[in-house]
């Protein structure tokens, strides 16, 4: 195999003329050029330099190498430019994962100022499934997930969390609804109502199941829904009373009414996952400071 190293060293003597211009160029002695050549020319199987007056040429052999050693060189000083702009944030490419709720209200928001902020840089969001995302950001398959992880809950083995947000939920009532005339709602003033469920099972559930219980019952459900609209939807058409994130009541159906729940009120903890290994990389740090920021 050749070597690229002895192949800018043929360059260099070939485009100077002579092997004692090289040298100086390169900062070798004119023995050490001399020794590389003769290496790179028992590599190539074929002589790479003449003699010509006081200096050297090449022989076709050698321009042949010479014109390779040139875009070589052309292609690494390509390749750290690209790395530059990497390493400073000025390009890449994010692949995000985000479940529905945080879509138009946290991630919206802070891609636009990752792009207002690094024009070069492609974020790529997709909407997780009914499926946990962490494992694709262990696996290197995504950038960043946005996540919600019970309190004191670690990130599997490769993976940090990042708390973004405490995402209080709020009670949605029909319009007319007694309890819709005052500024706050006990959660056990709930208990005998009938549900409209908005949460499939899961992180997002939990804190609902686990505030309700606190206030000594459980949620009689009369109907569910994992979209968030459409459970406003049967709110408002008197199917029972139901519980929302902030984050999922961005638009308002006209028929509800949206009041704070307390004694307890239930939250949801939402995060950030990144590999440990990018943490610090700046395109993700940048999308990471945003969702902080939104």
């Amino acid at each position: 195999m050749l070597d690229v190293r002895r192949m800018q060293v043929l360059r260099a003597v070939v485009t100077s003329g002579s092997v004692t211009a090289a040298a100086a160029h390169l900062g070798y002695t004119p023995s050490a050029v001399s020794q590389q050549v003769a290496a790179l020319e028992k590599e190539a199987g074929i002589a790479l330099l003449e003699r010509a007056g006081r200096g050297v040429r090449p022989t076709a052999a050698g321009r042949l190498l010479t014109g390779h050693a040139a875009v070589i060189s052309q292609h690494v000083a390509s390749a750290e430019t690209a790395l530059a702009d990497l390493r400073a944030g000025r390009t890449g490419r994010l692949t995000v994962r985000y479940f529905a709720s945080v879509g138009p209200t946290l991630l919206a928001p802070a891609v636009a100022r990752l792009r207002r902020d690094h024009p070069g840089v492609t974020v790529e969001p997709r909407l997780s499934g009914a499926e946990d995302p962490e494992p694709e950001v262990a696996e290197g398959r995504a950038d960043l997930a946005v996540v919600v992880r019970r309190p004191g809950e670690g990130a599997r083995a490769g993976v940090r969390l990042v708390r973004l947000r405490d995402d209080a939920y709020r009670v949605v009532l029909p319009v007319g609804h007694p309890l819709a005339a005052r500024r706050a709602v006990d959660l056990a003033d709930l208990a005998g109502e009938p549900w409209v469920g908005s949460e499939p099972p899961g992180p997002c559930l939990e804190p609902i199941a686990a505030a309700c219980a606190a206030a000594g019952f459980s949620p009689r459900y009369a109907a569910t829904s994992e979209d968030y609209a459409t459970a406003q939807a049967f709110v408002a058409a008197g199917l029972g009373v139901g519980l929302i994130p902030r984050l999922g009541l961005g638009a308002r159906h006209p028929g509800v009414v949206v009041r704070r729940v307390r004694r307890p009120e239930p939250i949801r903890t939402i995060h950030a996952a990144v590999r440990e290994v990018s943490a610090t990389e700046p395109v993700l740090r940048a999308l990471v400071d945003a969702l902080l920021a939104g």
